[in-house]
């Protein structure tokens, strides 16, 4: 690791978990009994049966819902405008072009407008849509509006990143290219990542490591490193070291009754 890759992580969050259930009214068990150590700068897949529970794991450590009981802690403790969240849905307000959908966390944190639009400049810049910053949401393919919901999760150099199935709905050709450039951002950011996918290529590709959870009541089955080249590309994805890698997530998700 280089001493600047050391520096960065050093910059970031780590997030542990210890016991964590969420029941909802009417008894309806979500998670029994979550524990999990993520360290600063580490990017984790989370996995497992639909319906299990994984995007209500990712609303517990973002702060948005309460565990029944059971903790979790961020190391050290984060202001909100230091976390960001990217959902399945790109959420960009259609009245607004992409370079003020990209903007407004640094608009309601009370950053002046002239920092803040040099900022999400350079956030779209490291998408690779800075040529598009005047177009609004409609005028965007599928693909270019979860780059800018990307470049609007970056804009506040977060230190954790939460993305909930962010490309579940792209063709294949999209969402692979996402993957590469979501990778190559965390190679450069080295941001702490939980990442919840269906995808057992998509975990393999992109993670250092895959936590599978079994179906409801959701519990750890298996917690599995990616023993993987750190700089990723296309041609990774034809090896045997990937198949042999995305085979044991998948055993392990069977395991869990997916």
């Amino acid at each position: 690791m280089t001493s600047q890759a050391a520096a960065t992580i050093d910059r970031s969050v780590s997030v542990r978990l210890l016991d964590l259930r969420r029941t909802f009214d009417g008894g309806v068990e979500a998670l029994a009994g979550i524990t999990l150590d993520v360290a600063p700068g580490q990017f984790a897949a989370i996995l497992g049966p639909s319906g299990c529970g994984k995007s209500t794991l990712l609303r517990l450590v973002a702060g948005l819902d309460r565990p029944t009981c059971g903790t979790v802690e961020l190391h050290p403790p984060l202001d909100r405008r230091r976390f960001a969240y990217v959902f399945q849905d790109a959420h960009l307000l259609p009245w607004r072009n992409v370079l003020r959908n990209v903007a407004l966390p640094l608009e309601l944190a009370g950053i002046a407008q002239r920092q803040r639009q040099a900022a999400a400049v350079d956030a779209l810049e490291q998408v690779g849509l800075a040529e598009v910053l005047r177009r609004y949401p409609a005028q965007l393919s599928g693909g270019m509006k979860m780059r800018v919901s990307l470049a609007r999760a970056l804009v506040t150099r977060p230190k954790l990143l939460l993305l909930d199935e962010p490309f579940a709905a792209l063709d294949e050709i999209t969402r692979q290219k996402l993957d590469q450039q979501l990778r190559d951002l965390w190679l450069a950011h080295r941001m702490t990542v939980l990442f919840v996918t269906h995808s057992t290529a998509e975990a393999t590709f992109l993670a250092d490591r895959a936590v599978v959870l079994s179906r409801r009541p959701a519990r750890v089955v298996a917690d599995l490193p990616i023993d993987l080249p750190q700089r990723r590309d296309a041609l990774l994805r034809a090896s045997p070291q990937f198949a042999a890698a995305t085979k044991t997530i998948y055993q392990a998700l069977e395991r869990g009754g997916a």
